[in-house]
């Protein structure tokens, strides 16, 4: 056996998601379809797109959705929207999340931010909970300034978009699957007071939430190679109670499949929130008949158009 061949054997295989060679490079199962911004052209749904780096170094970027602006004096609300993939497929710039968030933007007139973090395993976690924190922070930027007493102005952030439309009040967080798992973990880093957030989450909807398992599987130790036991609170979240009453957003949406093997996380996700000292409103729905994310993989579908109805009527509450 050549040193090429060996350089190529598997040492970590994860169907569908992806596979580790001895050499370190990284195969993946799923092929992302990257699409570019529509820029100044509004796409099927009436939405232009622009793209925009967060943070050179790592470097950190986002996709903005802008719905159809018919009066300019109304600020719309913020969606930071947060894709799945478990940590390691997806792309928030990807033609499968761009429909998607299109298609949310365009139905709740909010203005849109889906996050392209870096992936694991090449990028460990906790790197896509850093980019998508830092995603926050720079929405939040354009939310808050402080004057030299101390007094909040108009916000530091120059992206015009939400510099002339965005309503601060009003800031929403979404995830599916793993993307869930880190809409929440800004839920609670926003609860703790980190620095650098001058905003408030007004609510967050978490759809077929990825929150572990009672062990931590393999391909979690190669994703996460800090993890140690099963009730890390990222990991397993509704093992960790306390921390779960530190979320500070006025409500959160909880979403599952009936026939998704992760719905029982989602639903003790719940139990959890309802049982901790959170303050906010959580709300609960099941989608009969249907497994994990199916509203992505068939978008038009009767019981993904109840969903998005569902999710768009949360948003606009």
């Amino acid at each position: 056996m050549t040193s090429s061949d060996t350089d190529t054997q598997i040492v970590h295989n994860f169907p569908p998601f992806f596979q580790v060679l001895q050499n370190g490079a990284v195969k993946r199962f799923f092929d992302d379809k990257l699409i570019p911004p529509t820029n100044d052209t509004p796409n099927s749904h009436g939405v232009i797109t622009r793209d925009v780096v967060v943070s050179a170094q790592p470097k950190v970027s986002a996709r903005l959705f802008l719905p159809e602006i018919s009066d300019p004096t109304r600020k719309l609300p913020v969606l930071i929207y947060i894709h799945g993939g478990a940590f390691s497929i997806g792309s928030g710039f990807s033609e499968f999340y761009t429909s998607y968030v299109s298609s949310v933007v365009a139905n709740s007139n909010v203005i849109g931010v889906s996050v392209d973090y870096r992936l694991a395993p090449e990028n460990p976690l906790p790197a896509c909970y850093d980019d998508s924190w830092e995603v926050f922070k720079w929405v939040a930027l354009h939310g808050s300034g402080q004057t030299g007493s101390g007094q909040t102005e108009s916000g530091l952030g120059s992206d015009p978009w939400l510099t002339n439309h965005a309503d601060f009040t009003r800031v929403f967080l979404e995830g599916d699957s793993a993307g869930a798992n880190i809409a929440h973990d800004i839920a609670i880093r926003v609860g703790s007071g980190q620095e650098g957030v001058g905003v408030k989450i007004s609510g967050m909807v978490l759809v077929h939430p990825y929150f572990g398992s009672d062990e931590v599987t393999p391909m979690m130790k190669v994703l996460y190679p800090g993890i140690s036991r099963f009730d890390d609170p990222r990991y397993n979240p509704a093992a960790n109670p306390c921390l779960m009453g530190k979320i500070k957003c006025g409500k959160v949406l909880v979403c599952v499949a009936e026939k998704d093997g992760l719905k029982d996380r989602g639903v003790k996700y719940y139990e959890g929130l309802k049982k901790s000292d959170y303050e906010g409103e959580a709300e609960f729905v099941e989608t009969r008949g249907e497994a994990h994310v199916f509203h992505l993989f068939n978008q038009t579908s009767e019981k993904a158009g109840e969903l998005m109805k569902i999710i768009v009527s949360f948003l606009n509450k």
